[in-house]
């Protein structure tokens, strides 16, 4: 008879064992086809944080496309991908085919699984590194990751996006840039407490404007351990790429406090690569942390309701930065009373209200910004 505990699957203790790299490693942890459990991926990519490890995590029912756009523009260091339905023979080569379509022909592949050891050999001659089967221990994951982190040198690509996203890493390892550079028309800073819905929203955001036949590109930072120096960087899962494609250049950043040093440059290579029209999402933020309003055109302050008091409302800080406020969650209990308290500290800042999961008031706030 089952019974319950309380001690986690893996017991991997929490320390930087990547501090020795070149850089920080990068992976992407990827799901494709209809494989709709998430439960191991996410122990995964706990003990990869918890080792030093950025792991980019891109949600459930991927496609091969959708996987290869997400590792060339988060310029990782390797994808681990995994797959159900027996489906690794004809996803996999087709996954290798696009990331040679989206130019990181280069990028190193290890697929894990339950997988026949008869199909090994085939998943290797599509260039697959490795296949890892069921009892792999979380440190050889962790060593698999490492292995694949070599020295970062400027990519040699025809594809300008695959460019750009190496570029982006060279400027975050502090080396110098030699490439098209250019402020994009509009940065927007989107800014508000964990929980407030901002990915959602700037994920929304951008589907509309690929809906408009526009571009836009998103910078979403996440927090960084102080104690591993690993994040779980999981905003870009909001957004689906089986959908904008290649409209939408996403990447992620990780970050402890609010270092924005390099994010002038990086914007600048962003327009240079042809992108007018930027979002960049904070960390999630606190009553103090105001500094992104010096490097973004507008700021966006997204709350929630339940956020708290008229007294909070009068407090200096991250509400006095707002251009504009967002009321997010509009659907909850609260929203008229959230509104009347930001009526009243506004001062002739607009106020919209939006349910982001739902679309609603996305149009008009994306009208009123870009």
């Amino acid at each position: 008879m089952a019974s319950p505990t309380t001690e986690p699957t893996t017991q991997l203790e929490k320390k930087d064992r990547c501090g020795d790299l070149d850089h920080r490693p990068r992976v992407l942890l990827g799901k494709m086809g209809l494989d709709g459990h998430d439960r191991g991926v996410k122990l995964i990519a706990r003990a990869l944080r918890d080792s030093g490890i950025h792991v980019i995590y891109s949600g459930l029912w991927q496609t091969p496309r959708s996987l290869a756009i997400s590792a060339r523009d988060e310029d990782v260091d390797m994808m681990a991908c995994s797959m159900m339905s027996n489906s690794h023979l004809v996803l996999v080569p087709r996954m290798m085919k696009e990331l040679a379509n989206v130019g990181r022909k280069d990028l190193t592949v290890d697929v894990g699984g339950i997988i026949p050891k008869e199909d090994i050999q085939p998943l290797l001659d599509t260039g697959v590194r490795g296949v890892y089967h069921t009892g792999t221990s979380m440190l050889e994951i962790v060593e698999a990751v490492r292995s694949a982190t070599t020295p970062q040198e400027p990519l040699i690509s025809d594809n300008n996006i695959a460019t750009l996203a190496r570029n982006i890493s060279l400027v975050e390892a502090g080396k110098h840039v030699d490439a098209p550079k250019n402020r994009p028309t509009k940065v927007i800073g989107f800014t508000g407490s964990p929980g407030a819905g901002k990915s959602t929203l700037s994920a929304a955001m951008a589907a509309e404007s690929v809906r408009n036949g526009e571009k836009v590109a998103i910078v979403a930072y996440d927090p960084m351990s102080p104690i591993s120096a690993g994040s779980l960087l999981g905003d870009r899962l909001r957004v689906d790429f089986n959908a904008v494609d290649e409209n939408v250049f996403y990447r992620s950043l990780a970050r402890v406090g609010e270092d924005y040093d390099t994010l002038p440059e990086i914007l600048d290579l962003i327009g240079g690569a042809g992108f007018d029209h930027v979002i960049v999402e904070t960390v999630g933020a606190g009553q103090n942390d105001v500094a992104i309003r010096t490097l973004v055109d507008e700021t966006v302050v997204v709350l929630v309701p339940g956020m708290g008091d008229a007294v909070q409302m009068d407090k200096a800080g991250i509400l006095e930065i707002a251009d504009v406020f967002v009321v997010n969650k509009a659907d909850y209990d609260g929203e008229s009373a959230l509104v009347r308290e930001l009526l009243d500290i506004a001062n002739g800042r607009e106020i919209f209200e939006t349910i982001a999961t739902q679309g609603k008031g996305v149009i008009e706030l994306l009208d009123r910004l870009f």
